[in-house]
């Protein structure tokens, strides 16, 4: 099957899968469910292009396990913490209110195609048919896990954080979050370049690099940092502006000393 028959099917498979959602949504009114069904359509993605391509089955059985990993945990967690048992989120809400109901399934089939268009490192890495691991793959194959574990023990930290009853109101600045405001954010954007080192190792895949290029404007500029930042400052107040002058935003460092 060629390329663009593939996308093709993966185009299709996510506008399903999120024309589903926004039904689900749209009952349950709770339209948060938008971000688990993002991740979803990756794994989905993943699958089609391993089940459907003609590359090296057992590069085609790892880039679907690594994206399983990655985006299973990712969704499960988004469903966990903003859909099961909780209110929709404000921004959500506020948007649900100004577009109305028609208009925001636009936004669920914008999310379908943002998981297309950052899903051609995995189409790369499927439709590679040479012999391996190549050392760009070995490369890809050290990195991943590493992206990962960082990703799951970030998320930890702040999970422990936020059970304590005292920290409430309070910025967590336990373990990565003493380096980084956005730990989270910066292994996620790991885990995608080593998607893109995987496809590199393909002939003419180093093009894959848009995908974490793509991927650190969002977090940088777009879905990721900046409104996260609004909400903490306006939830947090003071106490997040001292963490902003002393941590790091996005590459885990060193925090400066306190004035």
């Amino acid at each position: 099957m060629s390329d663009a028959a593939l996308l093709g099917v993966g185009a299709a498979a996510c506008v399903a899968l999120m024309s589903g959602l926004w039904l689900v949504g749209r009952r349950i009114r709770n339209w948060s469910i938008v971000d688990p069904g993002w991740a979803a359509c990756l794994v989905l993605l993943a699958w089609t292009f391993a089940a459907l391509s003609d590359g090296a089955p057992v590069r085609r059985a790892a880039l679907a396990a690594a994206v399983t990993a990655w985006g299973g945990r990712h969704a499960w967690l988004l469903l966990r913490h903003r859909v099961l048992g909780h209110p929709e989120e404000g921004r959500y809400v506020e948007l649900r209110r100004t577009w109305g109901s028609g208009a925001f399934y636009l936004f669920f089939l914008a999310q379908a195609l943002l998981a297309v268009v950052l899903a051609g490192p995995f189409l790369l890495v499927c439709g590679h048919a040479g012999p391996g691991p190549l050392p760009l793959e070995v490369v890809a194959l050290a990195l991943f896990p590493v992206a990962l574990a960082g990703e799951a023990r970030a998320d930890a930290d702040l999970a422990r954080w936020k059970r304590d009853p005292a920290h409430r109101g309070r910025t967590c600045r336990a373990g990565l979050w003493a380096w980084s405001r956005h730990p989270n954010y910066f292994f996620e954007w790991l885990i995608w370049c080593a998607f893109a080192l995987a496809a590199a190792a393909a002939p003419g895949g180093a093009w894959a690099a848009y995908a974490p290029a793509l991927m650190l404007v969002l977090l940088l500029f777009v879905t990721g940092i900046p409104p996260s930042e609004k909400q903490a400052l306006r939830s947090r107040g003071d106490d997040y502006r001292a963490y902003q002058r002393t941590t790091s935003a996005f590459v885990p460092w060193p925090p400066k000393a306190t004035p």
